[in-house]
């Protein structure tokens, strides 16, 4: 399995690029990469600002297609991926838990994809897709429908249900967003 990151939103709520924002003296993207580099081979972030992450050992992609959103980036890493299997993550996701995903990895055969629900709320940001999911995408996103949630009616998918999510991050933290600098300053706190 492939790790995807997402990097190429816009930051309009933060106000700067969240993937370089200081969670515990290191950038938020720095954290993603210590859990990505010990679960997969290959990591691909898919952004539009391939510059910032020369530094890093990451494969790097942008938009392959010219409608921005978080399901033309998801697309764009899964042409680039070499697996069929691949987890997908926001670059604003520095708590990420290495267990929840092996064991996401564990249950993905023979899905579409494998996406965390709780509270009647889907997290399609930190979920598994496969490459059988790519002509799905690809029309959605051709259609003019950016949002993902459309995909899944669409998808053999495999929904991770609370339980098993409480199993491994009791407080959900690996599936927090952190989108606007009040949500930035609660995770400093927290970390």
């Amino acid at each position: 399995m492939n790790g995807i990151i997402l990097a190429g939103g816009e930051n309009r709520r933060m106000g700067r690029d969240k993937a370089f924002l200081d969670i515990d003296g290191r950038p938020m993207i720095a954290h993603i990469l210590d859990v990505f580099s010990k679960l997969f081979e290959r990591i691909i972030v898919v952004t539009n600002m391939p510059d910032r992450y020369r530094n890093y050992d990451v494969d790097v992609t942008g938009d392959v297609l010219d409608i921005r959103g978080p399901l033309t980036g998801i697309y764009s890493g899964l042409l680039r991926s070499t697996d069929e299997y691949n987890f997908v993550a926001a670059c604003d996701m520095p708590f990420l838990n290495p267990r929840l995903i092996s064991y996401m990895g564990k249950i993905a055969a023979g899905q579409d994809a494998v996406v965390p629900q709780f509270n009647g709320f889907l997290e399609p940001l930190h979920a598994i897709y496969s490459k059988r999911t790519l002509s799905t995408i690809e029309s959605h996103i051709r259609s003019n429908e950016r949002r993902i949630y459309p995909i899944f009616d669409h998808l053999d998918v495999r929904y991770l249900t609370e339980d098993e999510i409480h199993r491994f991050d009791p407080d959900r933290r690996s599936l927090k967003n952190i989108n606007t600098p009040e949500e930035y300053k609660e995770a400093v706190c927290l970390d």
